[in-house]
């Protein structure tokens, strides 16, 4: 396996995103080539900060910085405007963060290629923006992949309305298709039905929480989907790379809980030392 070229597809999971740092730490450690990024919401804002030169103790340092207001800052117009509001959460400071993590403006100053999701709300399309997709400014693409509905505005882009890449593929697979390599390493630390229950939160409105235990089991099940097909596939003469897929253990609904970032990012080496290993 030393040696080998591999496309590395990071998900979506905010705060837990942190995971995807220690995993490419262990990925490095193993010899593989990273020859390509592929990622949704934070897992594209980790990516896009490898892809732009940054070091691993870099990255993890400033998100060790973060703190909830950073990415989760209420909108004081969502509380007067009730059920016309555009969104919980203001753009500003997510935009900021953003530009923080991320020390590259255009995806040409990328020193490995890197490709993200989004949605397209108008066509309800899968998009993929940077390498293999529509070129556009790095930091709209990164606040479209990670603007969830009901949380963020929508980024517009040329006149089109863009949303979190999850809403299609919190594991974006299908940007590795057309990617030639050896393997395809994922990393997924969005929703999936091994979580642990989550025990109530005091503070989320039922409505908030009915709208993200709804969204979690959907993502679930296209993530089930996606996997058991790419490994269902990789076994004929597709062509398709073999697939390591590496499950870091995450608790359920800890979205914003950016204090847990070192935990995260322990947790994402461990469990992807563990499947390379396993991979041989």
């Amino acid at each position: 396996m030393r040696g080998e070229r591999a496309v590395l597809v990071l998900s979506g999971g905010g705060a837990k995103a942190a995971a995807h740092i220690g995993a490419s730490q262990a990925v490095a450690e193993a010899g593989l080539r990273v020859t390509a990024y592929v990622g949704t919401s934070m897992g594209a804002v980790i990516g896009a900060a490898f892809a732009g030169g940054r070091t691993a103790d870099e990255i993890l340092d400033d998100v060790g910085r973060l703190r909830r207001r950073d990415i989760a800052a209420i909108n004081p117009a969502a509380l007067l405007a009730g059920f016309r509001a555009r969104s919980l959460l203001r753009e500003g400071p997510l935009r900021r963060t953003l530009q923080r993590l991320v020390p590259i403006r255009r995806f040409n100053e990328c020193r490995v290629p890197l490709t993200v999701a989004a949605t397209d709300l108008d066509s309800r399309e899968q998009v993929w923006l940077g390498a293999g997709g529509l070129d556009v400014p790095l930091l709209d693409a990164l606040y479209a992949s990670t603007a969830l509905p009901l949380y963020y505005p929508p980024a517009i882009i040329e006149g089109r309305r863009y949303a979190d890449g999850g809403l299609r593929a919190v594991l974006p697979l299908e940007g590795a298709l057309e990617i030639e390599a050896d393997l395809v390493v994922a990393v997924d630390v969005g929703p999936g039905f091994d979580e642990p229950l989550a025990s109530a939160k005091r503070g989320v409105p039922r409505l908030v929480q009915a709208y993200n235990e709804a969204n979690s089991i959907l993502m679930a099940s296209n993530t089930q989907a996606q996997v058991a097909l790419w490994d269902c596939q990789a076994g004929t003469d597709t062509g398709l790379a073999r697939l390591i897929y590496i499950r870091p253990q995450v608790e359920r609904g800890a979205t914003f809980q950016v204090k847990r970032a070192q935990a995260y990012a322990e947790e994402g080496y461990r469990a992807a030392s563990a499947a390379l290993q396993d991979a041989g």
